[in-house]
């Protein structure tokens, strides 16, 4: 089932195209990352599929349907830094949120603290907590009245690796109890230990879309190596197939087609042509490498 199907958005803001004609669906159950550099267009989509701004054209759909008041309660949301009390405790401003938000009740309250790690400290004042717990209490309030999508705008901003660790644990934990997790990063490595589809934006156009692992499998790489780099390079030229190669710290990187590649005929043409492989290995391309890829001036 698809949770959120966007249908090409744009929105401007004067001459700027913040986003243009964007569209990608998310699908039940996924942790989805939405990245690009800063500019890109992620906050405005966020801002749109919340209903925070206006689209200047397109549209999208919650859960099969046009957006509406029954949907956006289904749909938890943490975009900025929470107005959160820090004279108050945990269950003291998860009370207020409540309050505001007509969402969950007393049990609700404990449930979402249990659920982000917070039910020993529930008495603590907000001041008191580490900036990774901070983060997790605003993501207990986004969870109040247990919604089936969760939407975060940089979750791991400004925390330290400890912080960092804790909200990557929390939104894989999230998943596995049936969340879908929508989160828009900058943070690649990150996005690639939690996320399993992904949507990268430029200058607000969408330039890939899908499963990690399709958007970057496009292509791919074995790594070789020998004594002799130069004539390596000679030999690995003559291989059918081959799209192009470059050199890296590891090796001479060869690229394919997906799927057309095959170490061992690579280790008999090299063998046939006098030339022993001193490395020879599949490289699985990494979504920091891929980003800057595609993203590229």
């Amino acid at each position: 089932m698809t949770v959120l199907e966007i249908n090409a958005i744009s929105k401007s803001y004067g001459k700027i195209k913040a986003l243009d004609a964007v569209s990608f669906s998310i699908p039940q159950g996924s942790v989805f990352g939405l990245l690009g550099p800063n500019g890109s267009g992620k906050t405005t989509m966020l801002s749109i599929i919340l209903d925070v701004l206006q689209a200047d054209k397109g549209g999208y759909k919650w859960f099969g349907q046009p957006p509406s008041y029954q949907h956006r309660k289904k749909i938890g949301s943490l975009l900025e830094t929470p107005n959160l009390y820090h004279y108050l405790t945990a269950v003291q401003n998860l009370r207020i949120t409540q309050s505001i938000s007509g969402r969950g009740n007393e049990d609700d309250i404990h449930a979402v603290l249990e659920k982000v790690n917070l039910h020993e400290r529930k008495n603590s004042r907000f001041s008191t907590y580490s900036l990774g717990m901070k983060q997790r209490l605003a993501i207990a309030a986004a969870l109040l009245g247990d919604p089936a999508v969760l939407v975060l705008d940089e979750p791991t901003n400004g925390l330290d690796p400890v912080g960092i660790a804790e909200i990557r644990n929390l939104i894989k934990g999230l998943s596995d109890h049936g969340h879908t997790v929508i989160m828009a990063s900058h943070l690649l490595d990150e996005v690639e230990k939690v996320c399993d589809h992904v949507a990268i934006l430029k200058r607000g156009k969408l330039i890939a879309s899908g499963a990690v692992e399709s958007v970057l499998s496009a292509e791919d790489c074995i790594v070789v190596n020998a004594a002799d780099q130069v004539l390596l390079e000679d030999c690995i030229n003559g291989y059918p197939g081959l799209i192009r190669m470059s050199r890296s710290a590891e090796g001479i990187e060869c690229y394919f087609a997906k799927g057309t590649s095959s170490a061992e005929q690579i280790n008999r043409f090299c063998h046939e042509k006098g030339l022993v492989l001193s490395q020879l290995v599949s490289k699985k391309k990494r979504l920091e490498e891929k980003f800057f890829e595609l993203t590229a001036e």
